[in-house]
């Protein structure tokens, strides 16, 4: 029977086993903290665009990392960066003309009624500040997310992160229901979807805690990236809605142009969120996030709390956020993302066609999954090959993680600058793996 995997343990170097040089340095630096990927973890020096160079002077198409989004070391981004930081960097007590630039800038992708946003520095500050105004506001304490989920890494958001705990069971004020897939709801997912969270709605109610929110990653991406049929998610927000509990929609991965077909992931739905938070590709690496709310929303939360954040909102960050908008919007990246993911997609439904291991294949854009499974041709997860799987396409230079409940789903998303020959590159690699 397979092993629920928690979200650092896929693909992870097993630090027990201890090791020398620059690997022994981080362990005595990071203790149990440490984690780095790969059974052999590999010491990176350079990158840019799709690419990653390693100290052995390797080089390695990335399909593993979503943060540098528009590419590694992106000329535009690196200048604003290094301009905004020799002429000035503080906090938001202070007037600066880049952060209300970048903050209109973004705001003009979002809802309009989504007018405030708040700047932090990861995801998971976001989703903390999320949290709690959505307890202020619907008078409410209990979450709904989906069973392997992950939203960050702060006391609150933990709780709400299934896929990050090891031992503690959930608490009494968070409920979760299946990821939306058609082994749990079958071929109408969009009501089996909605049943499963009015039950959970039900459940917090039962517990004496209500529903404040339900809170989702857009493209479900740590439950195995379920992406279809556009629109399956919008009966669940609007039952949550009608019962005055908000909807949290998630961005830090789907978001800033990887599906494609949309800016937002939310957007491929017909949903209207009520929060939206932000992270990791907003800066391109550089940490910065946010959250967007609206503005009665957020004064119900500061009238009872008083939020900021020294580093949230910092000029660099607001350099750095703006010029990747840019960069998104002149280089065309999320066409790109359509075309190249459609592209991407139908060669590795060729492939899949010709493996049993293959078993099936989701996603939208630039972000894919594709489910691995036993050689006996089941269907049933084989967590072990996935390992198997992801090692020959490093030794054949390609980067891949892993993800799911069982960690036998490779997740695909690759930087949006991604061209056709990488796809192929992958495609081949790809191919040769599951066949090796």
């Amino acid at each position: 029977m397979s092993r629920v995997r928690q979200i650092l343990d896929m693909n992870a170097f097993d630090a027990s086993a201890g090791g020398g040089g620059a690997v022994k340095r981080r362990l005595d630096n990071l203790g149990a903290a440490s984690v780095l990927f790969y059974r052999e973890p590999i010491e990176m020096v350079a990158a840019r665009g799709a690419w990653m160079e390693a100290r052995d002077g390797t080089r390695y198409l990335d399909f593993y990392n979503n943060v540098p989004s528009v590419g590694h070391s992106h000329p535009e981004v690196v200048a604003a960066i290094s301009a905004q930081v020799a002429r000035l960097n503080t906090n938001t007590r202070y007037l600066v003309g880049i952060v209300d630039d970048y903050l209109e800038a973004l705001k003009d992708k979002l809802p309009a009624d989504l007018a405030n946003v708040v700047m932090t520095c990861s995801g998971s500050e976001a989703n903390d500040l999320a949290i709690r105004i959505a307890r202020a506001v619907s008078g409410r304490t209990g979450f709904i997310v989906t069973e392997t989920a992950y939203h960050g890494n702060t006391a609150l958001v933990t709780e709400a992160s299934p896929s990050a705990l090891k031992r503690s069971p959930l608490p009494g004020h968070v409920v979760t229901v299946p990821a939306p897939e058609n082994a749990a709801y079958g071929d109408d997912i969009a009501e089996g979807f909605r049943a499963a969270v009015v039950a959970a709605m039900k459940a917090l109610e039962a517990r004496g805690h209500g529903t404040a929110a339900f809170l989702a990653d857009s493209i479900f991406s740590s439950d195995g990236i379920f992406a279809d049929p556009a629109g399956f998610l919008r009966p669940a927000v609007q039952a949550v809605q009608e019962a005055g509990g908000l909807f949290v929609a998630d961005e830090v991965q789907p978001g800033f142009g990887r599906t494609g077909d949309a800016f937002w992931g939310y957007e491929r739905h017909g949903i209207a969120p009520d929060i939206v938070t932000m992270g990791k590709p907003m800066g391109n690496g550089f940490p910065m996030a946010g959250m967007a709310a609206r503005p009665e929303h957020l004064a119900m939360f500061c009238e009872d709390v008083g939020y900021f954040n020294t580093f949230g909102g910092n000029p660099v960050a607001a350099a750095a956020g703006l010029a990747v908008l840019k960069v998104i919007a002149q280089e065309g990246l999320q066409e790109n993302a359509r075309r190249v993911g459609a592209h991407l997609k139908a060669g590795l439904s060729q492939v899949a066609a010709g493996s049993d291991r293959v078993t099936q294949m989701r996603g939208a854009g630039l972000f894919l999954g594709i489910d691995l499974g036993t050689k006996d041709g089941s269907g049933a997860e084989d967590a072990g090959y996935t390992v198997q799987v992801i090692d020959r396409m490093r030794a054949a230079g390609v980067l891949i993680g892993a993800a799911g409940r069982y960690g036998a789903t490779l997740k695909v998303r690759p930087p949006l600058c991604l061209n056709m020959a990488e796809a192929d590159r992958f495609i081949e690699a790809f191919e040769k793996a599951v066949r090796g």
